[in-house]
């Protein structure tokens, strides 16, 4: 009788229960959901990046254009064959409104999931004088 009792008592936790293995399914559960969003905001960054990077190049395009024609008004921007444009073309739409003689903005504004998911930097310009908005941890 013994042996018996000890079989038992053996047996007995060898096993999960039920609700031990449902804590562990919340508890990962909740891991994945923190690592997830801390993921997307770190490609949300990296977007955010490239898009500064190509604005940066898309300035010094408009001063190249005012060193030939002593004018910022001709310009524009170069045709879609610029490749930082092509690779972000599904997050940002890039422009450059309304060019004057001395002064030119050039603009890129999020589109699609970039705009929600990096919402306080959704429009980011530079102009003539290197003034970059939103000013802040947007740069």
């Amino acid at each position: 009788m013994n042996t018996m009792h000890t079989k038992l008592h053996f047996n007995r936790e060898r096993g999960f229960t039920l609700i031990e293995l449902l804590v562990v399914v919340v508890i990962a559960g909740v891991l994945a959901r923190m690592a997830y969003g801390s993921y997307t905001t770190s490609v949300a960054k990296g977007r955010r990046n490239a898009a500064q990077g190509c604005l940066m190049e898309q300035a010094q395009y408009m001063e190249r254009v005012y060193t030939t024609n002593m004018s910022y008004a001709s310009g524009a921007l170069p045709a879609a064959s610029q490749q930082c444009q092509l690779d972000l073309a599904t997050r940002y739409s890039f422009s450059i409104p309304s060019p004057t003689a001395s002064t030119f903005s050039v603009r890129a504004s999020a589109i699609g999931t970039q705009a929600t998911t990096d919402a306080a930097c959704n429009v980011m310009t530079v102009n003539q004088r290197g003034d970059r908005t939103p000013a802040g941890s947007c740069w």
